[in-house]
């Protein structure tokens, strides 16, 4: 297969080196790309920029509300770069030049400050008490959940429902964390009665990824989009001729060239790798996304399927009966 693949929400019109060039399905990532978080794309775009502008985007990340108010040329002087540096990283991230990334951020600020008025966004510092460490951890978590959802593509994530919905198989590669994201995948489609794997060890993921074929869907989760294990076995799968997705943070990352379809997350890390533990709850976000998608399609089989296995594991819960009536409630009389 040698199609590009479908990028979720991040642009590549400046970049004919990228491989993440949006599809045509991808219709109505324009609208929502007004709506997402220059933030969230300078970040997932970040490995992939040049030294110079990864200056300059570290400047604008350090400090967003303070770039919104400076002119091209402190923003420069800042980044110890020249102010046409600071334009193409502009264009790199998609923002068109520095008055609209002025623009962008000042609105980004402004959401930011409704959606809380704690400063929970900084580094774990040494001496945080526990109390502040919970506060930023969770405050961590719950904007990867949101920047996911504001930044994911829907015609992608449609497009990839539509494939797992009439697949004969999907197996899902995983390693490290991502693996219980994986599993958590195979789990819950097993659920209602289609056939997915999820593969952790490299040898049976390359052999799984050999026997598959068309009508077939092979996914890809990495954070980092760097994991030689999980590209690899994608890599594979497609060709047997697998229609392939990844589920990655950095939509130029080394698995988004042997994807058919990317879906991206917007996890940030944070000290002690907290996180680690954003990502995964930004791939489960997506993976319920996709869950609930399929289930959709099959909604008589998947609701049957669903009452049979509750069913089935009901006696193995405190408060049911061995045959599965659940017990009478205490009423204290």
């Amino acid at each position: 297969m040698s199609q590009m693949p479908t990028v979720s929400n991040f642009p590549t019109e400046t970049d004919t080196d990228s491989v993440t060039e949006q599809a045509p399905n991808g219709i109505g990532s324009a609208a929502r790309e007004s709506e997402t978080s220059p933030l969230v794309r300078i970040r997932s775009l970040l490995p992939g920029l040049a030294r110079a502008e990864q200056r300059v985007a570290k400047v604008v990340l350090d400090d967003p509300s303070a770039v919104a108010r400076r002119s091209i040329t402190e923003v420069a002087l800042a980044a110890n770069t020249s102010e046409t540096t600071v334009t193409r990283f502009c264009k790199a991230v998609g923002v068109g030049g520095y008055p609209q990334l002025r623009i962008a951020l000042a609105a980004d600020t402004a959401r930011t400050e409704a959606r809380s008025t704690r400063n929970l966004g900084g580094e774990i510092a040494v001496d945080d008490d526990l109390a502040a460490v919970v506060g930023k951890v969770s405050f961590a978590d719950a904007r990867a959940v949101e920047e996911t959802a504001d930044q994911l593509d829907i015609a992608t994530l449609q497009r990839v429902i539509d494939l797992l919905a009439n697949a004969g198989r999907t197996d899902v590669y995983g390693v490290g964390a991502s693996a219980f994201v994986a599993a958590d995948l195979q789990q819950k489609l097993h659920r209602i009665g289609r056939v997915c794997f999820a593969w952790s060890d490299t040898h049976i993921m390359l052999t799984s990824a050999a026997v598959l074929g068309a009508g077939d869907v092979a996914i890809g989760v990495s954070h980092t989009g760097a994991t030689t294990d999980t590209v690899e076995a994608l890599r594979v799968a497609r060709e047997h001729g697998a229609t392939t997705v990844a589920l990655t943070n950095f939509p130029r990352s080394p698995i988004t060239e042997v994807a058919d379809y990317v879906l991206t997350t917007a996890a940030r890390e944070t000290t002690f790798r907290s996180g680690a533990t954003a990502s995964r709850i930004a791939q489960l976000t997506v993976i319920d996304c996709l869950f609930i998608g399929v289930a959709q399609r099959h909604m008589e089989s998947a609701s049957a399927a669903l009452e049979a296995t509750r069913d089935a594991v009901g006696g193995h819960r405190l408060g049911v009966r061995p045959d599965g009536r659940r017990r009478p409630r205490e009423t204290g009389k």
